[in-house]
């Protein structure tokens, strides 16, 4: 019975076919395999809602009132079954809300709360969220009541606000709109570490520089969002951990004074719990009778003070479940000293700190103990950049205040793109530089006559399809930013980047700028309709009258609405659609092409059709010719996939990096050169069946419309005022 799986804890064999775990992945034996499945996760086959279900509309649809009001009162309904620290809930779905939006990463924008990821592997079985399966069923209650109406996504960072809410906070705003995936992003890496814990040497090449860590990843350690709280390898030193606070905070997108004041605001309230015990296995490899919690206190008593979390153990405050302003006062005025705690994890505790500012116990309030800090707060306290940053907060309580609320919304908000994708009647109204606000475009123009003068420019097709190109390219489906909206192509950082090439922007600009100024249309609505004159040009040329669609009324965000240092990050490195990357890079060209489609959002056959359309539209970077599988360079033909998969042409790499020949078969002649990104559509089986399609003789008009289906597509990634 070759092939049987045999159940290896005992049991008769069974005729078993299907691939039902994933400890044998199919692909596992392919050699660097391309992981198109990226492009295809969160498909219509996972999700649950019917076709015609519309998220932003159900939503609108809450009765928010009565939903805050019943999250208000989860707060104190104490459970027997994971009961509350002193009553109140409010420090655990702080926890949950500040872990699952604090795994977002400036660096690629994935992770974040925007999806409800915390459910899913790996983040729901990372040592750092242990027990945060405890808070997510607590709120099944609610979630069960709202229904379709309420994501996880949303309920989740709402628990979070609501309970500073209820501690004395006043919060800043909230935002629905999140919409759930139904299951686990397969696009993110989030790191390779197989060791919980290992040597800092083992992720940096530099202990001394915490920016050596590995990029995009903000979690310094498997499984951990933020430092080691003990200290860099375990080691109390907060010098060092400040480091590795500051690189941490950074990749989340936040600066020194919000890091401080989400540290203080963070560590008012709630507590660690540590007690010498075992825990038992992650959610994702727990017991079926454990129902999915995992992380299992065998010494649980049925009282809060018998539960195994962090193994650190206690609170940062005298008062644990109010805001207010003690933790600095006890951390700034006080002598601290390292300890173990009853789990045996290193840290601080005061020194001769009076009764009356110890902490009363979570489960019996007669027991007082030290308050803690971890090595994290304590850098607070040592690195001089944020003792001053934390000894300003001090003498102001109310900026404090204010500080940490609009850190608190900018962090559980971050990744949900412009301010027309948040619904609620707490919206603040004030627009903030993070949220990349572009004003709302002029739709009273006749466009017509816009294409027109456009026309007659005397620009190349070329010219305007790249820079149309260039303007939509930045747009990252993870956390909605970038694209074409605000024609901040204009604008530094971007009008400088080496990938838009500047001398041709520039004159493109000098160009298309006085047509947009006459017209009364946005620069940003000129620039997609010059690409949309140029795609037409070379769709008449091949034969076809297909029009291209235009959506008109993106706006021109000007410098003022422009953090400019976070744009630094949407800078294209590479972009197989233009056959260009900057410089010669570890990962494969046709890597670095798939991560673009995948956070352009597009699916495997569309970058296919992009990709082929693209070449011989002669688009590539620079005018190269690699990939250009044509003689008719500039008409929108199938001729790059017909090429590529003619057998009349061999394939050679030449001694330059990366590139190859391909030569006439019979004359040994060069034809065409290319680069691993042209020829990946011809060599992998996936990509080259796609590739199949459009070179039959029967699809050169099917290719057309695909093409501009998938163009178009990408010209309003960003149009979230089309669906608002």
């Amino acid at each position: 019975m070759d092939g049987n799986n045999v159940n290896a804890t005992g049991g008769c064999p069974v005729m078993h076919g299907g691939n039902t775990t994933v400890a044998r992945p199919v692909n596992e034996w392919w050699p660097r395999s391309l992981n198109l499945d990226i492009l295809h996760q969160h498909g219509a086959r996972t999700n649950p809602m019917d076709p015609d279900y519309n998220h932003r509309d159900a939503v609108k649809a809450l009765d928010f009132e009565a939903l805050k009001a019943d999250v208000h009162a989860l707060m104190t309904d104490s459970q027997d079954w994971w009961p509350a620290d002193w009553g109140h809930y409010g420090g655990l779905f702080i926890r949950l809300a500040w872990h699952s939006a604090g795994s977002y990463r400036l660096g690629d924008g994935r992770g974040g709360a925007g999806a409800g990821n915390i459910r899913f592997a790996p983040l729901n079985s990372w040592p750092d969220n242990a027990s945060l399966d405890k808070a997510r069923r607590l709120l099944w209650p609610i979630k069960k009541k709202y229904g379709n109406a309420l994501s996880w996504a949303d309920l989740i960072v709402l628990s979070g606000t609501i309970a500073y809410d209820s501690m004395g906070l006043e919060t800043f705003g909230f935002g629905f709109g999140r919409e759930d995936i139904w299951g686990p992003e397969t696009d993110i890496n989030w790191g390779d570490d197989s060791v919980l814990m290992a040597p800092t040497e083992e992720r940096v090449t530099d202990v001394d520089d915490a920016n050596s860590m590995y990029n995009p990843l903000a979690a310094s350690h498997m499984g951990l969002i933020y430092v080691n709280p003990e200290g860099v390898n375990g080691t109390p030193d907060p010098m060092e951990t400040a480091k590795y606070v500051r690189m941490t905070f950074s990749r989340m997108a936040m600066d020194d004074e919000e890091t401080a004041a989400l540290t203080v605001g963070g560590h008012t309230v709630g507590k660690c719990h540590g007690i010498a015990a075992d825990i038992g296995d992650a959610p994702e490899g727990a017991s079926v009778a454990d129902a999915g919690f995992g992380w299992s206190n065998p010494s649980f008593n049925g009282k809060a003070n018998t539960i195994h979390t962090s193994g650190l153990e206690g609170a940062w405050t005298t008062n644990p479940t109010q805001w207010d302003h003690s933790y600095l006062e006890l951390l700034l005025g006080h002598e601290w000293a390292v300890t173990k705690s009853r789990a045996g994890a290193f840290q601080w505790e005061p020194v001769n700190l009076p009764d009356e500012l110890k902490v009363p116990d979570a489960s019996d309030p007669s027991i007082k103990h030290n308050p803690i800090m971890t090595d994290a707060d304590m850098a607070m306290k040592i690195d001089p950049i944020y003792r001053e940053i934390c000894e300003r907060f001090l003498k102001d309580p109310a900026y404090l205040a204010e500080t940490f609320s609009r850190a608190w919304f900018k962090l559980t908000h971050r990744d949900m793109g412009p301010k027309v994708n948040y619904i609620g009647p707490d919206v603040p109204a004030e627009d903030l530089i993070w949220q990349d606000p572009v004003p709302a475009g002029n739709t009273d123009y006749d466009v017509a006559a816009v294409k027109a003068k456009i026309a007659d420019s005397g620009l190349s097709a070329v010219e305007m399809i790249n820079t149309a190109w260039d303007s939509a390219r930045t747009f990252r489906g993870s956390d909605k930013r970038g694209g074409a909206n605000g024609a901040r192509l204009r604008l530094a950082p971007q009008k400088d980047w080496e990938g838009n090439e500047p001398a041709r922007l520039g004159k493109v600009l000098d160009i298309l700028t006085p047509i947009a100024q006459e017209s009364g249309a946005s620069l940003a609505d000129v620039i997609v309709l010059a690409g949309t004159v140029g795609l037409e040009q070379s769709i008449k040329a091949a034969g076809h009258a297909i029009e291209v669609p235009f959506a008109k009324g993106r706006g021109d965000a000007t410098a003022e609405q422009t953090d400019a240092d976070s744009f630094t990050d949407l800078e294209p490195l590479a972009d197989g659609f233009r056959n260009w990357q900057k410089e010669a890079y570890a990962v494969r060209p046709e890597e670095l092409m798939l991560d673009r489609a995948q956070q352009l959002g597009l699916t495997g056959p569309e970058m296919v059709v992009l990709v082929g359309g693209m070449r011989v539209l002669g688009t590539n970077y620079g005018g190269s010719k690699h990939g250009v599988f044509t003689d008719r360079e500039g008409t929108l033909s199938t001729d790059f996939f017909v090429n590529l998969t003619d057998m009349a042409y061999s394939w050679h790499p030449v001694e330059q990096d990366g590139l190859f020949e391909l030569r006439d078969r019979k004359t040994g002649a060069v034809k065409w050169t290319a680069t691993s990104a042209d020829l990946v559509f011809g060599s992998n089986s996936i990509l080259r069946a796609y590739a199949e399609v459009y070179a039959q003789d029967d699809n050169a008009e099917k290719f057309v419309r695909d093409f501009v289906a998938a163009w178009t597509k990408v010209m309003n990634a960003d149009r979230y005022d089309l669906v608002a």
